[in-house]
């Protein structure tokens, strides 16, 4: 079996990651394992070798000669080194990185951490933003019957709400939604003024 770095020589350094229930397995010869970093002493990240060999595979998908332009970094610097130069290189790199980010993560967004307890809540403030949307669009649009439709659907969610007395949580629907909106986190129309600002 050779390695799957340099293609020529026998690999004798096996290594297997499970990420998301997918097993990947990446095999090396002992040059490309001292060359990535699999017998230094200080530690060695799996997913950044992954990430090397991914990129690789991406990049040589698209021939162009690529290069960031703040900092420079070429398509053959990522591939030789798994990483980016700077953050305007996500952008130069954006065609190639989608589908690797796409398959390493579950999606292409940063979504962040909820914590367990305001989870729901988070859910039902996403649902009243998107209902909310949908009401003003179909009003502009003059489609009065869905408007309807959005708007009922909205008063339901504000009573479920206000009987299940989430109202009392930290952060419940309405404020989290108005800072999700001051924060831009809920796409809208038009986000409000912020506090002692002029509208």
């Amino acid at each position: 079996m050779f390695c799957d770095v340099c293609q020529s020589k026998e690999a004798t350094v096996f290594l297997t990651q499970i990420v998301e229930g997918k097993m990947q397995k990446v095999n090396l010869c002992e040059s490309c394992s001292k060359e990535k970093g699999v017998n230094d002493p200080t530690g060695f990240a799996l997913a950044d070798l992954l990430l090397g060999l991914g990129a690789a595979q991406e990049i040589e998908k698209n021939p162009l000669g690529i290069r960031c332009p703040v900092c420079g970094f070429s398509q053959t610097d990522f591939k030789k080194t798994g990483r980016l130069g700077c953050s305007a290189c996500y952008d130069a790199f954006a065609e190639g990185l989608s589908g690797m980010l796409k398959n390493m993560h579950r999606g292409l967004i940063h979504t962040g951490k909820v914590p367990a307890r305001l989870a729901l809540v988070l859910i039902k403030a996403r649902e009243l933003a998107s209902l909310q949307q949908g009401l003003e669009k179909a009003i502009l649009e003059e489609k009065f019957e869905d408007a309807a439709g959005f708007r009922d659907k909205i008063r339901l969610l504000e009573s479920e709400e206000r009987k299940s007395g989430e109202s009392n949580l930290p952060g419940a629907v309405p404020d989290l939604l108005a800072g999700l909106n001051r924060l831009s986190l809920v796409p809208t129309e038009e986000t409000p003024p912020k506090p002692g600002q002029k509208s």
